[in-house]
């Protein structure tokens, strides 16, 4: 193998164009990759849920995990979501909580509390969450209400505690603006901090029906200005400092230049 990664199959491109993949599988869920985003190690192929899998944590709740992410999936479609948003954020999380601790129960729960963030949405009207325009203010009441029932929801689950406080803080904001508690600085559960700056990044590095994704340097710029306010300023730091991973992982979603290389020649 050249130990070199190639991306294919992104914003709408023929993958025979980026790399030979047409007629290859991935080779760890044996999937056609022909169509969608994937990386290559050598003749090795990986689509972008396997890829994902080196950074996501694998704990003694194992047996749920499927289920889980089944439903996260299920989410991001009623959402109309682009691809694996709640996987790729959730995995996306876990590169700054590694900074923080190498506690595997407290892994897995930022694992699930970033999965599970919008379960919440659940119990909002699709009037309200696809609605093509922006939101009355009546409306934004409505939508606001999503962390409260994804607590709701998680909290009843005995092994999800912490999960259930990331659901119930994933929208507040650094300086006090956020919902639903108006929470601010250290009062804000830092892997919800944490998550925040993810959450961001692939909001802006995904296509949306009124614009085109950015680039990872546009989300990053947008990202460092908003230090000390909607972000705490620690969490941008290990932003920074996992750029490149950070970098790589949106890079196989968007289907741009190739990263450096995998950690690990075959999954």
């Amino acid at each position: 193998m050249d130990g070199k990664v190639f991306m294919g199959a992104g914003q709408g491109e023929t993958p025979a164009l980026l790399s030979p993949a047409n007629g290859k599988r991935c080779q760890v869920c044996g999937q056609p990759i022909a169509g969608r985003p994937y990386a290559r190690v050598g003749e090795v192929y990986w689509c972008e849920a396997c890829f994902l899998r080196q950074h996501e944590h694998r704990g003694g709740d194992d047996p749920y995990l499927a289920l889980g992410e089944a439903l996260a999936a299920a989410l991001d479609a009623r959402e109309r979501e682009t691809g694996l948003h709640s996987k790729r954020v959730a995995c996306h999380t876990l590169v700054l909580a590694r900074r923080f601790t190498d506690d595997p129960d407290l892994l897995r729960q930022v694992y699930w509390g970033a999965l599970l963030h919008d379960i919440g949405k659940i119990g909002i009207p699709d009037a309200v969450l696809l609605k093509p325009a922006p939101l009355t203010e009546d409306e934004w009441t409505v939508m606001r209400a999503h962390p409260e029932i994804g607590h709701r929801i998680l909290a009843a689950v005995p092994f999800m505690a912490e999960a259930a406080e990331i659901v119930l803080s994933h929208e507040e904001r650094y300086d006090g603006s956020g919902y639903p508690r108006g929470l601010a600085g250290d009062a804000i559960p830092l892997w919800a901090r944490l998550f925040a700056v993810i959450d961001t990044l692939d909001a802006m590095t995904s296509d949306r029906y009124y614009r085109r994704a950015l680039p990872f340097d546009s989300a990053k710029a947008e990202i460092l200005r908003l230090s000390g306010a909607q972000f705490d300023p620690a969490a941008v730091e290990v932003f920074v400092a996992e750029e490149r991973v950070l970098r790589e992982m949106v890079g196989l979603k968007c289907g741009t230049a190739a990263p450096p290389v995998l950690s690990g020649e075959t999954v």
